[in-house]
């Protein structure tokens, strides 16, 4: 291994971890009692921490933008939702709630498995990717990994999706709903690369404060899942569900791409950090919720340490840009 890809194993250690811990713990899909079991734990981090490095890796390796990532991201999704844990089919997931006959047809999840999609997009990939980014500013555009350990990574989550496949659940969709999420998978893994490389790049606009973009973070999460988890409750058609959805995360992505993100570590870091609050805010909640069949106790822990982590980070990725400004500074002088 060379020194520079030695000197990249700890963003890769990082992102093995915090991709599994933003997904499904912050989350509250896995509170601490299951995250934290020793079994459980040793087959999230492994799903969660080998999808999210082979995606990055691809990205890299790709010469692609953030764009290619979020797709790389949906097709996480896919592999682990319609594949592995096979939610997008099964009526009786123990997470689905109303969607597990609001939007069904044909035997899919359709409301559930686009909430599921893009969910994995940007919360156990995107979002992971970026805060170990701005902690490493100066290894962003580098692999983190070795050949031999993306293969690695690549026989480890196909083991894991074969695990959870056969063993998770008894359910057992039809061929054509697996074939269906191959296809889909390939698609987007081809779509994702096809992406140009100024994807998300083009923006001119001037960036406004980075409170700004955390606005719009806590305001994209927050109506996220009140349009997916909530709205079926008070309308009758899954269509309309589903083109809010589609809409109000393209209509932000849109959005977002219209400004210039050179330079804007603090401003991403806003973005990202707004839209996590609502899963702390959540976190909280649900250590409250006496209705849960599950053990939730340590949630309101584990929000506070999401928080504090932030806070680090925002301080660190301040520090780095003075760091930078002042090195300028000297070289401009000299």
């Amino acid at each position: 291994m060379n020194s520079k890809l030695k000197g990249n194993r700890k963003p890769a250690l990082i992102l093995f971890f915090l991709s599994p811990a933003i997904a499904e713990l912050l989350s509250g899909s896995a509170p601490p009692s299951e995250f934290f079991n020793p079994l459980g734990f040793l087959l999230i981090v492994s799903l969660y921490g080998s999808g999210c490095l082979i995606m990055r890796e691809l990205t890299i390796r790709w010469r692609k933008s953030v764009c290619t990532l979020v797709l790389l991201g949906a097709a996480y999704g896919v592999i682990e939702e319609g594949l592995m844990v096979k939610s997008f089919f099964d009526p009786n997931w123990p997470d689905l709630g109303i969607l597990g006959q609001f939007g069904r047809q044909w035997g899919i999840n359709w409301i559930w498995a686009e909430m599921l999609t893009i969910y994995h997009a940007i919360f156990s990939i995107a979002i992971p990717v970026l805060l170990v980014e701005l902690a490493f500013p100066e290894r962003r555009e580098e692999s983190w990994i070795s050949k031999k350990t993306f293969n690695f990574l690549l026989i480890l989550l196909g083991a894991v999706v074969l695990i959870g496949f056969f063993f998770l659940t008894p359910y057992r969709s039809p061929p054509a709903q697996y074939f269906s999420s191959i296809i889909l998978t390939v698609a987007l893994l081809y779509i994702a690369k096809r992406m140009p490389v100024t994807c998300g790049r083009k923006g001119a606009q001037e960036l406004k404060r980075p409170v700004f973009y955390f606005v719009i973070g806590v305001f994209w999460s927050a109506a996220f899942f009140l349009t997916f988890m909530a709205l079926p409750y008070f309308v009758e058609d899954p269509f309309a569900v589903a083109l809010l959805g589609a809409l109000l995360s393209f209509g932000i992505a849109t959005y977002l791409m219209r400004f210039d993100w050179k330079n804007s570590d603090l401003h991403k870091l806003s973005l990202a950090a707004g839209t996590l609050s609502f899963l702390i805010l959540l976190a909280f909640l649900q250590e409250l919720d006496k209705n849960r069949p599950d053990n939730t106790i340590g949630m309101s822990l584990v929000a506070i340490f999401a928080i504090i982590g932030l806070v680090l980070l925002r301080r660190r990725v301040k520090r780095l840009l003075a760091e930078k400004r002042g090195a300028q500074t000297k070289v401009f002088i000299f």
